[in-house]
């Protein structure tokens, strides 16, 4: 007699129970907070279309070296936050950690510089950071981006501050400035990282672990360290503004002409590099000041001038390029924020109740004739009963209910109730969509 095969499922009724959650710093986005993230999406893009901007949309995942090559090393993304993988064919790839760095890809790629110059474009999406999780931060966050390529002109840096500030306002921010710098072009910058690396070896030994790793490797991130000690040295650091050759003080001199012009607020900030190596001349963040400037001060948007970020991730040719990210996340969050509606979100204003077999079989044809029609509702086909459709229709406040039984069905009709006075009417399938016109 053969023996039995042994069950290879736990002896033991004590198994261990699987947790069933999103990853750490990535979460689920519905109901409410989903349509604020499509009205805010839907009125940037709305702004970002009138000043002449054109939607691109690019991978999630990129070769590792657009990256790497791109944001460069001595950075905390490449360092430390960027999520790669290694395909079954050998690639390695990596999880975008910004988009910028993959529209530069896309447009050497596609040979957009035979097109006109500049070519504006924005994208927004999901970008991945394996940053320490905290309020407003996540390891999956979303960014609206808008970029202009092919295009060295002051007036072009001036423009995307200009839309970048024209967006947040019109998602309900009100008291914003601009925090910008100049940290010069390859002609004056060498001078500068010269001037700033001697700076810093004078104070070696007060400076963050950390930031000697930097001195190395990217001394202008020290100037954005986050440490205490790190902070106070930078105090007394030498600024790049007074290093900038003629061409690059005439080019930050007509941008700031241009904010003014515009009546926007700035503060030249000799400390602001931004936190990727490859800016150049330009660089601004956009501050909110909440609580009529008595609050913390909350960075939400951030870009700059990165002329030389093609030639990085291997085109022959340098191409001048200017741009932001918004960090949508934190605006979604914010007690200013607008909770802008989508437009393609409707407001149910008829709640469609069938009975019967055979009203349940001919539900869906005249649930087309109302979507055709452009008429919302809500249903649930999937109950039977009139009190359970009607208490859903109560509970969601839809003003009309459509009741449509067996006696309907036979007679091509279908009652309209008046949820507020329980007032009711038949009316004929052929006159429905008239009769709820004159109702609406």
């Amino acid at each position: 007699m053969k023996k039995a095969k042994q069950s290879i499922t736990p002896k033991s009724s004590k198994s261990k129970t699987r947790n069933i959650s999103s990853p750490k710093g990535m979460r689920d986005i519905v109901n409410e907070e989903y349509y604020n993230f499509q009205g805010f999406f839907e009125k940037a893009q709305e702004v970002a279309v009138y000043y002449g901007f054109k939607p691109i949309e690019t991978p999630m995942l990129e070769h590792i070296e657009t990256f790497t090559s791109g944001i460069g090393k001595g950075t905390d993304i490449i360092d430390k936050e960027m999520y790669t993988l290694k395909t079954k064919g050998g690639d390695h790839l990596a999880l975008r950690p910004e988009q910028t760095a993959s529209l530069m890809r896309s447009y050497i790629e596609k040979g957009m510089q035979n097109m006109p110059q500049p070519v504006m474009f924005y994208q927004y999406g999901p970008v991945f950071r394996h940053d320490n999780p905290q309020r407003g931060r996540y390891r999956q966050f979303w960014q609206f981006d808008l970029d202009s390529l092919g295009s060295d002109k002051s007036i072009i840096d001036a423009l995307v501050i200009k839309v970048g500030m024209s967006i947040l306002e019109e998602a309900g921010a009100n008291n914003l400035s601009v925090d910008i710098n100049s940290i010069g072009d390859k002609e004056c910058r060498h001078v500068y990282l010269k001037e700033l690396t001697s700076y810093y070896r004078k104070h070696i030994n007060n400076l963050a672990h950390v930031d000697r790793e930097r001195l190395r490797t990217n001394p202008l991130r020290i100037l954005d360290s986050k440490e205490e000690k790190t902070k106070e040295i930078n105090e007394n650091a030498p600024d790049a503004i007074s290093f900038l050759c003629a061409s690059c003080k005439k080019h930050f001199k007509e941008v700031l002409e241009y904010l003014e012009e515009m009546n926007i607020p700035y503060n030249i900030n000799k400390n602001l590099v931004r936190g990727l190596s490859y800016y150049t001349r330009t660089v601004f963040e956009i501050i909110e000041q909440d609580d009529g400037g008595e609050g913390t001060p909350l960075t939400i948007a951030g870009g700059g001038r990165y002329d030389y970020l093609a030639r990085q991730i291997g085109n022959k040719k340098d191409v001048p390029a200017v741009g932001f990210s918004i960090g949508v996340d934190r605006i979604i969050a914010s007690p200013w924020y607008k909770k802008l509606s989508p437009r393609i979100m409707k407001k149910p204003k008829i709640y469609f109740i069938q009975l019967g077999s055979e009203a349940k079989l001919k539900s869906l044809n005249i649930i087309e004739i109302l979507r055709k029609a452009h008429v919302p509702i809500a249903q649930s086909l999937s109950k039977d009963s009139l009190g359970s459709q009607l208490a859903i229709a109560e509970k969601l406040n839809v003003p009309y209910a459509l009741i449509f039984g067996v006696k309907e069905a036979l007679d091509d009709s279908v009652i309209v109730r008046d949820m507020s006075n329980r007032s009711q009417e038949t009316v004929k399938l052929s006159k429905l969509l008239d009769y709820l016109k004159e109702i609406k």
